[in-house]
């Protein structure tokens, strides 16, 4: 599993409270709910009819956000890769004041990023979400109290008003919600980057979850990208030596397709077809006749969220509701080369006895089938310990150079450590300092390369030839080890993937 950092995470998941009922099972009407708008003006704050969306605004909030944040991301990189080779060491006195510090403004760091990032929605909400849930992006020793503000984002973004929901779906449904649906609560129980999600009855009886798009959402991340796009001219002398505007290009057709939620509904069907002989893994049947590229109608899911699991299942549990996610990814991904890109603790309900629900869709990479195959076999070979035929697909599928020996050294022995967990038939333990040390350990190797010993200036790496097809792996590597590690799920995964890596790749089930 290879590298460079990808731009994303994150996810917009119908994450419903502990209390849903299960699958089918009908549940009475939310406290408050109403069919008709209601001014929102009162005791709370007035909720927005749409995400800023203007290009050069959102750029000034994140200008004004960076003092905030920069300090806390130096502080992190210096933890991260201790000092720079040369730099004078911090007494003990000047370290102590440099923790106190950084304790106190760590909450505040991550709050100003929840206010600005929750309603900016879009791109930079997706970056908030990986902040905080990727282990290792944090300060070491700051990471709790950074992203338990942060865990917010995941699910509580704040949400737009009713009349914008409610004209959202006039527009795409044909109807007012109340005379598309028997029941619906205008007052929205999850909102994440791209939509809020609602409650709602169908005329039919069933309990569905309503995901309804930010008005406006589809203009503030094609500005978003056109920014980043921007900044990709501006670096481009340095920044196409590393492809950056292959990587942007991928960027942009990823989250642009995430906006059409009719290709969503589409892409959880293929899920469920590749996964319908494992009842372990439920994925919500969606209302294709209540569903348009900006509202998507799903089954409601029940079950726990990740935070209340992971305080009170067992151990046992834990290792079964692990291995079931695992299957989840992994599947398809040698089997059929779909890669789920979205691996975030928002996109799972724990239903009990290893059960889990997976609720967004959004975020999904089709590979092309011999890239997908290359996957597998540096996986075989690295198991066989035919490093041979390792290193010759480190420089064949991932495109690492042989001739910069500092960086092959760096990128074979991380995609080794990547791997470590499938590498042998026997039980690993996915551990939260295991996901730290996957973005530490490139960190630390990173600042090797870029100061060196001997050279006053630093250096720049020389570059890696990977296929943009992968720029979103490491969001899936980083995010599904932190989200394994927070569960300690403990398996054999070797003999889980064991009977995928031999397949030959074939198109997903229609």
């Amino acid at each position: 599993m290879p590298l460079p950092p990808d731009a994303d995470n994150a996810s917009d998941a119908p994450t419903a409270p502990s209390a849903q009922p299960a699958p089918g099972v009908p549940a009475p009407a939310a406290s408050g709910s109403t069919l008709e708008p209601v001014d929102d003006r009162g005791t709370l704050p007035p909720r927005p009819d749409s995400a800023p969306s203007s290009r050069f605004g959102r750029l000034a909030r994140l200008t004004a956000l960076a003092p905030k944040v920069l300090p806390f991301a130096v502080e992190g990189m210096r933890r991260a890769i201790n000092t720079r080779p040369g730099q004078r060491e911090r007494t003990e006195d000047e370290e102590r004041e440099s923790r106190a510090k950084m304790l106190s403004t760590a909450k505040k760091t991550a709050e100003a990023m929840l206010k600005t990032l929750g309603d900016m929605k879009g791109l930079p909400l997706k970056f908030g979400q990986m902040a905080s849930y990727i282990d290792g992006l944090a300060p070491p020793g700051y990471e709790d109290k950074f992203q338990e503000v942060l865990k917010r984002l995941q699910a509580k973004a704040p949400p737009v008003s009713r009349e914008a929901a409610v004209q959202v779906v006039k527009s795409e449904l044909g109807g007012s919600p109340q005379t598309i649906f028997a029941a619906f609560d205008l007052d929205p129980f999850a909102a994440a980057s791209v939509g809020q999600v609602h409650r709602a009855t169908t005329k039919g009886g069933d309990v569905v979850a309503v995901k309804v798009q930010y008005p406006g959402i589809d203009k503030a991340i094609e500005n978003d990208l056109k920014s980043l796009s921007m900044l990709e001219t501006m670096f481009a002398p340095v920044g196409r030596r590393y492809h950056s505007k292959e990587t942007l290009e991928e960027v942009r057709a990823v989250f642009m397709a995430e906006l059409d939620y009719s290709k969503e509904a589409e892409t959880s069907e293929t899920f469920r077809r590749i996964h319908a002989d494992d009842d372990q893994i439920v994925i919500p049947r969606v209302h294709h006749s209540l569903t348009t590229r900006r509202v998507l109608t799903l089954e409601l899911i029940g079950g726990q969220d990740y935070a209340t699991f992971v305080k009170t299942a067992s151990q046992e549990e834990k290792n079964a509701a692990g291995a079931t996610i695992f299957r989840f990814m992994f599947r398809p991904l040698h089997v059929h080369g779909l890669m789920y890109a979205d691996p975030h603790p928002g996109n799972y309900r724990f239903l009990g006895g290893g059960k889990v629900g997976f609720l967004d869709f959004g975020c999904v990479k089709q590979l092309p089938p011999h890239l997908a195959t290359a996957m597998s076999s540096y996986i075989r070979a690295a198991q066989k310990e035919d490093w041979g035929a390792f290193y010759r697909a480190c420089h064949d599928v991932l495109g690492f150079d042989e001739s910069d020996r500092d960086g092959w050294r760096l990128y074979t022995e991380y995609v080794k450590t990547m791997l470590e967990p499938l590498r042998y038939d026997r039980p690993f333990k996915y551990t939260q300092q295991y996901a730290r040390e996957a973005v530490a350990y490139l960190v630390r190797g990173g600042r090797d390369i870029v100061f060196k010993d001997d050279d006053p200036l630093p250096n720049l790496p020389k570059p890696i030839h990977m296929p943009s097809d992968l720029t979103f792996v490491n969001r899936l590597q980083w995010g599904f080890a932190s989200v394994m590690g927070g569960l300690e799920a403990e398996a054999n995964f070797f003999r889980i993937v064991d009977p995928w890596l031999d397949a030959a790749v074939t198109p997903p089930p229609t």
